[in-house]
């Protein structure tokens, strides 16, 4: 008790502030997300993400490169296809806008571990993540073999790991079956478990061209008001069928469900950081509002805190240069 106990004495200069510090953010828990666009000599601003871009292949490694200059280990990928069908053809094709920047990478930096998103909404004519029946359900079953089918895809192109986003029932086994079927054991699933119907996800739509064009993606995203105990359920089905990582997304207002799945569950937690998140903070900043590198690695320190193992986040690039600055 005061005054025998003092905490101040923890709080006394930095060298002992630093020595007690129990979260502390590195450049390899970071996952650096990169859109990829058909067609030639495209970078293509994203006016809802300052600083994020579009690439055509001709461009992809110049940012690929500049992520591998930092330290940056891993990076995932997002495709936008130049033709959209009502069942996402371009998602699973062999030359399909992902499969030809993994191979493009993966030749050029054969040590950077790539991500590939596995999902159909942005190669869907109506912007669904699955299957549309005639009356507009979504279809959850019939849309699994299409999500193996592009998992395959993106193995075979040499994917290390395949993110499945798309929030259907049963799709993690069936991806994790296929995979082994076809000879690919090794290659994991980093699970979208924790996955709720935000609406901090605008600026990816704006970047992804994968807004839904008709309803939304309540049917099958999470619920935000949803219970502690529904996400542990989504967690502990995905990991029975195989998942290897587990992501909680959005992050900052989803920290709650990130401890909790620390706790529960021994597979690495993944935050993703998402693209409305990164839009407030580059707004506020540039408007002055806020000090944008003390705000960004408060929010990094926040995640790894609440029980991240890694953190996939469009500030990658600046928080690995921070934190080789602060390492010099």
């Amino acid at each position: 008790m005061f005054p025998e106990t003092r905490m101040r004495r923890f709080r006394k200069n930095e060298t002992i502030r630093s020595m007690v510090r129990e979260s502390r953010v590195h450049t390899e828990q970071l996952i650096y997300p990169i859109f990829v666009v058909e067609g030639d000599d495209q970078k293509n601003p994203i006016p809802s993400m300052p600083g994020i871009y579009q690439y055509s292949l001709d461009h992809l490694l110049e940012e690929v490169k500049r992520a591998v200059e930092v330290g940056i280990h891993s990076i995932i990928l997002f495709g936008i296809p130049a033709e959209k069908d009502p069942v996402g053809s371009q998602a699973y094709a062999e030359d399909g806008i992902v499969q030809q920047a993994i191979r493009k990478v993966r030749a050029a930096y054969p040590d950077l571990v790539i991500i590939a998103d596995c999902c159909l909404c942005e190669y869907t004519s109506h912007g669904h993540c699955g299957l549309v029946s005639p009356e507009g359900e979504i279809l959850n079953d019939p849309t699994l073999s299409l999500l193996a089918k592009t998992a395959v895809s993106q193995a075979a192109a040499g994917a290390d790991i395949i993110a499945p986003s798309d929030m259907m029932d049963g799709r993690v086994g069936m991806i994790r079956a296929a995979l082994d079927q076809a000879g690919y054991p090794d290659v994991a699933v980093m699970a979208y478990s924790a996955k709720y119907a935000s609406a901090f996800y605008g600026p990816f739509r704006d970047a992804a061209g994968s807004a839904p064009q008709f309803g939304d993606r309540k049917t099958y995203q999470m619920d935000p008001a949803s219970s502690v105990r529904q996400a542990m359920a989504e967690t502990e089905l995905d990991v029975a069928e195989g998942a290897d990582y587990i992501i909680v997304k959005p992050a900052l207002s989803y920290l709650d469900i990130m401890t909790r799945t620390r706790e529960s569950f021994y597979q690495p937690v993944v935050a993703y950081n998402v693209s409305g998140e990164y839009a407030m903070v580059k707004a506020a900043a540039a408007n002055g509002w806020i000090d944008e590198k003390k705000i960004v690695m408060e929010i990094m320190t926040g995640f790894v805190r609440a029980g991240a193992d890694l953190i996939l986040t469009y500030h990658a690039i600046d928080v690995a240069r921070w934190l080789q600055e602060a390492n010099k």
